[in-house]
């Protein structure tokens, strides 16, 4: 996923992600029928995958 990252590119993506996932929240409130809903609620569960991961690596670094 990282790819080794070092601790500062880590918390370069985390926030990234961290942004990303607050974007895509927003954009799903604004949202409207069953496929636009599925189709935010797989790219926040991705995302929140790679958040996930990253957090997880960063700890590791630790």
């Amino acid at each position: 996923m990282s790819d080794g990252l070092n601790t500062d590119d880590l918390d370069a993506r985390i926030a990234i992600a961290r942004d990303n996932l607050r974007q895509l929240t927003e954009q799903a409130a604004a949202y409207s029928g069953a496929a636009d809903e599925e189709r935010a609620a797989d790219r926040i569960a991705e995302q929140q995958a790679e958040l996930d991961a990253l957090l997880k690596e960063r700890e590791q670094h630790k």
